[in-house]
């Protein structure tokens, strides 16, 4: 595809007028939006608003004349629709290892009498670390299978199965209705990441039987480095389960300041201590960037792009990198990985010429497409740099092999 091809694409995208939702740096292609998200124009101005008049002027009255306290629960429900969930099965707070935490430890205990908890073996490492952590506590066995073999994995003795919906690396997504239904069979309950589909994937969480998730809110939703992340209960579980971090402002009466607990009724309980307010103003600027704008659009755009891209690489530098995910649109999310035994070196290069995407160890090169903010020339131009690097080897000088802390 010329370029010229792909600005007339981008003339006839429908999600084309989005890119102005967006502060994006003249001269480069920013493809890196499945691990931050690029910054929202309106953002700035919010969380200045927030800082300067709220917190500034206002102060503690801002709890209330703002509505500080309700925060978690109103940026909550701008997101619900955006994952196909219901109005009061969604929360943002904490983290999302500490989210994970919660809701696995939740889930194992409604199970007493199941002490298995599976999950995928390449899953993502925090996600592993936070299982051990957990399991360790309760008592529990951890069964790693491999993707293709979830399903034969989940017996009588399997109290929760926990997945990342869409592989870091690869972009190979799961099937998330059969899972949830295969575990639904066996007594067992299901808990997803939502990290890296949560934005660009079209998900439907009560439609596809979900019961529980989390996910960050700095990738695909443009809040901002270390913005909190969401969790979601199942209306139907919520009386089941019960949080396992006892935090005052998961009470049901926080500021009668009793001795005793006495969880929130609902998703309130997954609350522990007090949100973050600013961190909170920004994510749900970020949020605002999906205003208007259907999911199936979004979802559409990305299997575009990214079939494009790895199109136009093949057809360029296929001889000297493998794709390392499904060819398949509807298998993937919205990222696309090619193998390199020299990836680092090579994503390097590609940042050094204004395409920013990342490397993840050990060999691959990836590129994130974040629907809102990405082009279609804008593909085309990251495939023909790459081409450039790899065919005249200009990846291979000693500054681009240097390892920067961060990949």
């Amino acid at each position: 595809m010329t370029p010229h091809d792909a600005r007339a694409l981008d003339r006839g995208d429908p999600l084309a007028f989005a890119k102005d939702r967006f502060r994006l740096p003249a001269g480069k292609t920013y493809l890196d939006g499945n691990s931050l998200g690029a910054l929202p124009v309106a953002t700035a101005v919010r969380v200045g608003e927030t800082i300067r008049h709220q917190w500034g002027d206002d102060l503690i009255a801002s709890w209330t004349g703002h509505d500080w306290i309700e925060a978690p629960f109103r940026v909550a429900a701008k997101l619900a629709p955006i994952v196909g969930a219901r109005d009061g099965e969604l929360l943002i707070a904490d983290s999302t290892s500490v989210c994970l935490f919660k809701l696995l430890t939740a889930a194992v205990r409604a199970r007493p009498d199941r002490r298995v908890i599976v999950t995928d073996a390449a899953n993502f490492p925090t996600d592993l670390y936070v299982i051990e952590g957990a399991a360790s506590l309760l008592g529990c066995e951890v069964r790693r299978v491999p993707a293709g073999g979830i399903a034969d994995a989940i017996d009588a003795d399997v109290a929760v199965v926990t997945l990342t919906h869409v592989d870091y690396r690869s972009g190979a997504k799961y099937d998330m209705a059969a899972v949830n239904a295969a575990a639904k069979a066996a007594g067992a309950l299901t808990l997803w990441d939502l990290s890296h589909s949560a934005g660009a994937v079209e998900l439907d969480l009560n439609g596809s039987g979900c019961d529980l998730a989390v996910g960050c809110g700095y990738k695909y939703f443009n809040g901002g480095p270390g913005a909190p992340a969401f969790l979601f209960v199942a209306e139907e579980l919520q009386k089941e389960l019960h949080s396992p971090l006892q935090g005052w402002m998961g009470h049901a009466d926080p500021f009668a300041f009793s001795a005793s607990y006495q969880p929130a009724d609902g998703i309130g309980q997954y609350l522990t201590g007090t949100p973050s307010v600013l961190a909170l103003a920004a994510l749900d600027c970020g949020l605002d960037t999906f205003s208007g704008i259907l999911m199936s659009a979004v979802a559409a755009k990305s299997r575009a792009l990214s079939q494009l891209f790895i199109e136009e690489v093949e057809r360029g530098c296929g001889d000297k990198v493998e794709l390392a995910g499904p060819r398949e649109p509807d298998a993937r999310g919205s990222h696309v990985s090619f193998a390199h035994p020299h990836g680092y070196a090579v994503m390097q290069a590609l940042i050094d010429g204004g395409v920013i995407g990342d490397f993840r160890a050990p060999n691959l090169i990836r590129f994130g497409f974040a629907p809102l903010y990405n082009s279609y020339a804008e593909v085309v131009r990251a495939a023909e740099l790459l081409t450039e690097i790899l065919n005249s080897a200009s990846w291979d000088q000693p500054r681009f092999h240097a390892r920067l802390k961060v990949t």
